[in-house]
């Protein structure tokens, strides 16, 4: 195993597309994902998995039903199983989620947005 250090800049720069996360990293059965957001996603929910949402640049709206809590660079959200779910961004944010491997990026719902294959950058 190659042991190296991963600067997220750099990671950010090597890919536009939105809502299409990236694993950057995994341990212990989680995966480290970086993905750029704009606009908003869709309401979804988790049934098995915890997310953790950290914003790196950007601002995250992260819609829930009973409130909307905005999330700023350096501070993170983390979403528990079973929580429906609507992330949003008015301009592009950049998120790094940490989440089990098996966490499809839509939950319970499969649409134009869901990603089955994640690449590893």
């Amino acid at each position: 195993m190659v042991i190296e250090k991963i600067n997220l800049a750099d990671k950010f720069s090597k890919f536009n597309d939105h809502f299409s996360p990236k694993i950057v990293g995994i341990l212990n059965g989680q995966h480290v994902k970086l993905v750029k957001l704009s606009g908003p996603f869709i309401w979804h929910h988790h049934d098995y998995e915890d997310e953790l949402f950290y914003v790196v640049k950007g601002k995250l709206l992260m819609q829930l039903r009973e409130k909307n809590i905005e999330v700023f660079p350096g501070e993170f959200i983390i979403i528990p199983k079973g929580t429906e779910h609507c992330p949003d961004a008015d301009e592009e944010v950049w998120i790094m989620l940490f989440e089990p491997a098996s966490t499809l990026n839509t939950g319970n719902t499969q649409n134009e947005f869901t990603q089955n294959e994640l690449p590893i950058i």
